[in-house]
């Protein structure tokens, strides 16, 4: 393939003039197998290269560890765009937003006491230079200097809304380059950020969603020569836990979008297809008040959480058919969905007498943190005896980040962090009481100084002024359901427990997963994990790729943390319920 490359006025590709027309499409947030559907359609839309980001967390869980297999092949999904025609943007990090746990920054980084992430912390430019050299060894033939689809190289994200230090970038580019990274490198950053951002001798762009001639005019003020590209164009936006869900109109986007191309700009959609934080992989903000992103990233993006065409996949394709030629194939249709109602929930098993079964605990004088235990995601289950008995204040410095409470077995309330609470009032029954704190990491800051997010008990823990000492502290990441010892039956439970049923199935299609009467968790289908759900909403369903389905027989497995509804039923249904917008 030929290599990009910039003059004056613009892009060149083969050293003719050359506009790229991008879409956001991570591979992390959608089922491999579905790859090379949402590329044909990035295709069909009519753009001629895809973005995607890189999250450095999953492929790099331990620093012995790396990963590029199954849902985390990269070469492939590279391979992939580059046998539909595709060019790719390439956005390593290492930090990435994203809406991402962590923006993608591996949480064994924070066991190391004082590292202070994104700067020149020799400690964090170590692990940074080898996730390039396990990353970027295997993806050189992918580059386009060799003949592959990746076009240009970013470097960082938005650094200018988090510091200033040039040195930190000249060291990751520097790195880049040592890692036999020979295309173009570039930086994005937000308007008012981009010169604290900006690299020296790098490409700068902008990232915006609205006022395009306002912004690039500005861009230009500054670099009167050169290519203009917005690397992130919000056509859309994601959706957190309590509020509504947000979405853009379309033609307002497209006429925002046809302002930017006229102005001869290169553009990629922040989102073209969005996908699913599966698991508990969702980031979260904490801008003062910490506030978890939902499992769901539809991002109101041109194809919907399923990969359908939506609104303003038509308006866009009708806007780029002005400046550059489109397949004429027509619009893909909405793919088939399935329904399966009321599959019964007839096994469970409770979480906090069986923990045993899952993982073993750890003993200290005080509660560890995820990071300590090596744990990323899932909870961490505390336990610690009560030195006496009668009404009892409990205090927690600090919540990482949803905390419920029990006293033998017995649930005496929930510290959120969101809500700022840290203090519990309950009556202790005797002494020598067990008390037990199954906290959530609800999900890492991906965005600000707040990235250096700890999760779980951090801090005192004090029971009337006095601090509580001689904990257990358990992992429970969650990353297999094995061992967990399911029982027939529909007893009420008390406090957390899973609860499993199966279906059959004669034919496999996309479904949505709807828990009306639950109350918070998490959901697993045929071990697959979809993510978590919360009657608070705004979201009410969780997307099922179809690739996770069978013929036969199918399971599905819920960890309910409060109460489900007595039939303990959930259906399988073909529309999706992302919730109220606003109005």
């Amino acid at each position: 393939m030929p290599v990009l490359q910039a003059d004056k006025a613009g892009f060149l590709l083969d050293g003719r003039p050359f506009r790229l027309l991008s879409g956001g499409l991570h591979y992390f947030r959608v089922h491999p197998e579905q790859w090379p559907d949402r590329l044909r359609k990035a295709r069909l839309m009519g753009l001629n290269t895809v973005e995607t980001y890189v999250p450095w967390n999953l492929h790099q869980p331990r620093p012995d560890r790396f990963h590029l297999d199954e849902g985390l092949d990269l070469p492939r999904f590279l391979d992939l765009a580059a046998a539909e025609g595709l060019y790719v943007l390439l956005r390593p990090g290492p930090y990435i937003c994203a809406e991402w746990e962590g923006g993608g920054l591996p949480s064994w980084l924070l066991a190391e006491p004082g590292i202070r992430l994104r700067s020149c912390d020799p400690r964090f430019l170590a692990a940074v230079d080898d996730y390039f050299t396990r990353l970027l060894t295997p993806l050189r033939t992918r580059l386009a200097s060799q003949g592959g689809p990746v076009l240009a190289v970013q470097v960082e994200n938005e650094y200018g809304a988090y510091g200033d230090d040039t040195a930190y970038l000249e060291h990751l580019a520097d790195s880049l380059r040592r890692c036999g990274v020979d295309v173009p490198l570039f930086t994005c950053d937000q308007p008012s950020d981009l010169e604290r951002g900006a690299l020296p001798g790098t490409l700068a762009t902008a990232n915006f969603g609205s006022r395009s001639a306002h912004h690039l005019a500005a861009v230009r003020g500054s670099r009167p020569d050169g290519p203009l590209m917005t690397t992130e164009f919000w056509i859309g936006w994601f959706d957190r836990w309590g509020a509504h869900h947000v979405v853009r109109d379309a033609d307002q986007a497209a006429r925002e979008l046809d302002e930017l191309l006229g102005s001869g700009a290169s553009v990629n959609f922040y989102m073209f297809h969005g996908g699913t934080n599966f698991g508990f992989t969702n980031g979260a903000n904490d801008k003062h008040t910490y506030r978890p992103t939902v499992t769901s990233y539809d991002y109101d993006a041109p194809l919907d959480e399923a990969g359908d065409p939506t609104e303003k996949y038509t308006a866009f394709r009708e806007i780029i058919a002005k400046y550059a030629p489109v397949p004429s194939e027509p619009v893909p249709a909405p793919g088939p969905k399935l329904a399966h109602a009321a599959v019964t929930l007839t096994e469970h098993a409770e979480l906090l007498p069986n923990a045993d079964a899952l993982a073993p605990a750890v003993a200290a004088r005080r509660p560890l943190t995820m990071e300590e235990l090596e744990q990323d995601f899932g909870f961490v289950l505390y336990e610690t005896s009560l030195p006496l008995r009668g009404p009892a204040l409990l205090e927690v410095e600090q919540v990482r980040d949803r905390a419920q409470v029990f006293v033998d077995g017995q649930p005496v309330g929930v510290l959120e962090r969101e809500n700022h609470e840290h203090a519990l009032a309950f009556t202790v029954p005797r002494t020598g009481s067990t008390l037990t704190i199954l906290v959530e990491n609800q999900g890492r800051v991906n965005y600000g100084q707040g990235i250096h997010d700890r999760k779980g008990l951090l801090g005192d823990v004090l029971l009337d002024g006095v601090p509580l000492a001689d904990w257990t502290s358990r992992p429970l990441p969650m990353t297999s359901l094995e061992g967990i010892p399911f029982a027939p039956g529909t007893t009420p439970t008390v406090g957390p427990a899973f609860h499993r049923g199966t279906f059959e199935l004669t034919g496999t299609a996309d479904t949505f997963l709807h828990l009306d009467g639950w109350t918070k968790g998490n959901a697993w289908v045929n071990g697959f994990p979809l993510g978590r759900y919360w009657s608070r909403g705004p979201q009410r369903s969780l997307y099922v790729p179809a690739p996770v389905l069978r013929t036969g027989t199918n399971e599905i497995v819920v960890l309910e943390l409060h109460a489900a509804a007595r039939a303990r039923t959930v259906d399988f249904r073909e529309t999706a319920d992302l919730g109220p917008t606003e109005e």
